[in-house]
């Protein structure tokens, strides 16, 4: 079985996450994709704007429906700092015997050399990438064992960021973000200047 992995905030989560993960998918016949909410991103500390819970409830909002799609909580469960190295450990002990993908932006090679035990990461999984618009891969990482697979696909120059502003103030996220998700920002009051 081949399965792929797509980490992130997702804070909140957009369509750009989503047609990543569907391109990579499909691109590399995956039998499924598994979303990993990050609880802190290690090379992006101050990301993270929602709480876990409520960026779990995004998630399941935006692809409830979709069979192809899962959701894992380990990231979150296990708190702290989440570095790959100790979610793919997880995952290659639940399927020690299938293919393991972990999908990135491109943005993320010239960065994976900075990566936790990055070589024993290689040796555990392999790795999609795909090109965010603006963002050409200039270089490829030089770690040993490394097995790189380009996507290409339907990307989307949208960022959580500036979602979270445009909710700050009061502009659509429509177009953005899937319905159900828009629908949970606001009954929760995410993203809304406290001042």
């Amino acid at each position: 079985m081949k399965i792929g992995f797509l980490g992130g905030s997702f804070d909140p989560v957009h369509f750009g996450h989503l047609l990543a993960a569907q391109d990579a998918y499909e691109q590399f016949g995956l039998d499924r994709l598994v979303l990993v909410p990050a609880a802190q991103a290690p090379l992006k500390p101050f990301e993270v704007a929602s709480n876990g819970t409520d960026r779990l409830a995004m998630l399941q909002a935006a692809v409830e429906w979709d069979r192809r799609f899962e959701i894992s909580d380990c990231e979150l469960k296990r708190g702290g700092v989440s570095y790959t190295i100790d979610s793919v450990r997880h995952f290659r002990a639940l399927y020690p015997k299938d293919d393991l993908y972990w999908v990135i932006g491109g943005d993320q090679l010239p960065l994976l050399q900075q990566w936790k035990e990055i070589e024993e990461l290689a040796k555990l999984v392999e790795f999609i990438f795909l090109e965010r618009p603006g963002h050409p891969v200039k270089a490829r990482p030089e770690v040993q064992g490394l097995r790189l697979h380009r996507c290409d696909g339907h990307l989307l120059a949208i960022s959580s960021t500036e979602l979270r502003e445009r909710a700050r103030h009061a502009l659509s996220l429509d177009y953005f973000v899937p319905h159900k998700t828009i629908v949970y920002i606001r009954e929760r009051g995410l993203y809304r200047d406290r001042r």
